[in-house]
């Protein structure tokens, strides 16, 4: 006799939602790379949300130092401009704190050594030394906004939880798909819900504390 083995179910894993509907948004599911990308219903989602970084010099500095053009980004990084301000001088070196988009002090850079809070860049000594008040902005580009599965190892954003797939989806290869997806208010089961291969119980506690930010509930054994 041959085996049939159901499929998922919604109601597997999604326990209550806010009434019409509220808690689902429709979400655009990122294209195959070189293959289809195959989500399930019940995959907890990461949505890309930094895109690419660019440097600049502030108009009127007074040191000629540079500062990486393209900054790497990072885990944490965010879609905006970041401030570098020098607040200690010195001859052929120096440091600058470095904001984040929303003002939080994420570090102090020093002049010749790399970076690596949210962005990786270095600032390099000019010919003529910074001096107090001196500045750099990077900017973080906003990033695509398209969901796929969540991915712990990357910088887009879509290391962070922002709900789970309500329905089996195949973005093929090279086109974006349309999908729907809880993103808010609602209470689902940890047993019917879709973790990366390999996710690590840290991992799955770090993304469950962000859908728990988004009003989404995760119940052990529900």
């Amino acid at each position: 006799m041959s085996v049939i083995t159901e499929s998922k179910r919604l109601g597997d894993w999604l326990k209550w939602e806010q009434e019409n509907q509220y808690s689902r948004d429709i979400v655009t599911v990122l294209a195959g790379g070189g293959s289809d990308r195959v989500l399930t219903n019940g995959m907890v989602l990461g949505r890309a949300t930094t895109g690419t970084a660019t440097s600049a010099a502030v108009a009127g500095n007074t040191g000629n130092g540079a500062i990486t053009a393209n900054p790497t980004v990072g885990q944490g990084a965010k879609a905006g401009v970041y401030q570098l301000v020098c607040i200690e001088p010195a001859a052929n070196a120096g440091k600058f704190s470095v904001e984040d988009p929303d003002g939080i002090l994420i570090g102090v850079a020093t002049v010749g050594v790399q970076f690596t809070t949210h962005l990786t860049f270095t600032l390099a000594d000019g010919g003529t030394d910074f001096v107090a008040g001196d500045a750099f902005t990077i900017t973080v580009a906003t990033g695509s906004g398209k969901v796929k599965q969540i991915d712990f190892a990357a910088a887009d954003g879509s290391d962070v939880a922002c709900g789970l797939l309500t329905e089996d989806t195949t973005a093929s290869n090279g086109a974006d798909r349309s999908a729907v997806a809880v993103v808010r208010n609602a209470i689902v089961s940890d047993n019917g819900i879709t973790w990366p291969a390999g996710a690590t119980a840290d991992q799955k506690n770090a993304a469950i504390a962000q859908l728990k930010s988004l009003g989404i509930l995760v119940r052990q054994g529900a």
